[in-house]
């Protein structure tokens, strides 16, 4: 019996001994399962936080480009100048003071100090020996001995550049070609074109040099003029040549005047090695006059391409029509 006693006490001894070590593990069990759960939740919290701020830093990435690609019109120009004719207000600039060879663009001047002097539009002027290029050694379908009037001779500089049209108008001038010049000049300190340059009435010569910026004032001015208005944007021209008798068909050099789906008041392409390929406008786009003077194109449709990406930015960049005023 005694050893029986015995025998139970001992299991009661163990049975005590071992409960509270069976809660100790099971609470440390449950501590660990616990820490473990709340490691578990920070990491989920945490990974959420990150994907959150990942999120939030794309979104900057994309808002940033985004803006970086409304902010301009993605130009290829050297040289550019985007203004809103009414408020004066420049939309859009590139190296807009830097000074460089104009080519054509000169005829505007040309056509200016021609209008500005009243002289009769119906008298014929005769293309002479003095006309021809001997700069560049271009070439012209105005031979020498071409008679036309003054007014076909401006359509025929102003639409399709003409060269020797051009030539021959400074020649007619009161005082000649010289006199011609010193007008050119004078016009120009009168506009307001300190920088600009003019050594003849074509733009062959790479001297004749002006600034985006001071073009645009150019074209401001001679936007005034209804002739230049018309004749720069004539489609083409035909007459029957006085030395050949046959027919001569003239086409407007700035294709966007053929298309017909622009307003256009005024345009003048221009081309030289000197001075690449240059385009100035004066056109009507979501309302508003726009002036857009585009040099030193190196391709030979990028000027062509640069109007009409600057058309589109207008037409529908946020950041354009804010900036602009009234588009």
């Amino acid at each position: 019996m005694r050893n029986w006693i015995n025998m139970l006490g001992l299991a009661v001894l163990a049975a005590a001994l071992t409960l509270p070590a069976q809660a100790a593990q099971k609470t440390t069990e449950k501590q660990a399962s616990s820490k473990q759960s709340a490691s578990a939740k920070r990491a989920k919290r945490n990974s959420n936080l990150s994907k959150e701020a990942t999120a939030k830093a794309r979104d900057s990435v994309n808002v940033s480009r985004a803006m970086t690609a409304v902010e301009h019109p993605g130009v290829q120009s050297a040289g550019v100048l985007v203004m809103n004719e009414n408020t004066g207000e420049v939309v859009y600039q590139k190296s807009a003071d830097d000074v460089a060879p104009i080519a054509s663009i000169t005829k505007l001047m040309t056509a200016m100090v021609v209008l500005d002097a009243a002289l009769p539009m119906n008298e014929l002027l005769t293309i002479g020996p003095e006309d021809v290029d001997l700069l560049k050694n271009t070439s012209s379908r105005l031979g020498v001995g071409t008679s036309l009037t003054r007014a076909e001779m401006l359509l025929l500089a102003l639409m399709s550049s003409e060269n020797r049209a051009a030539s021959a108008l400074s020649r007619y001038y009161p005082g000649g070609h010289a006199a011609f010049l010193k007008r050119m000049n004078d016009k120009a300190r009168e506009l307001g074109m300190v920088h600009t340059r003019f050594f003849d009435a074509t733009g062959l010569t790479p001297n004749n040099v002006s600034t985006p910026r001071e073009l645009a004032r150019m074209v401001v001015a001679a936007r005034q003029y209804p002739e230049i208005h018309h004749f720069t944007t004539s489609s083409e021209y035909s007459f029957v040549s006085n030395i050949t008798g046959r027919e001569l068909q003239f086409r407007n050099t700035n294709p966007l005047v053929r298309e017909g789906d622009w307003n256009i008041g005024l345009s003048k392409t221009g081309y030289t090695n000197e001075a690449g390929r240059c385009l100035v406008m004066q056109a009507t786009i979501g309302g508003s006059p726009v002036v857009m003077v585009l040099l030193d194109s190196a391709g030979k449709y990028t000027r062509i391409g640069d109007a009409t990406r600057v058309r589109k930015w207008l037409e529908t960049s946020p950041y354009a029509r804010l900036h602009a005023g009234t588009f």
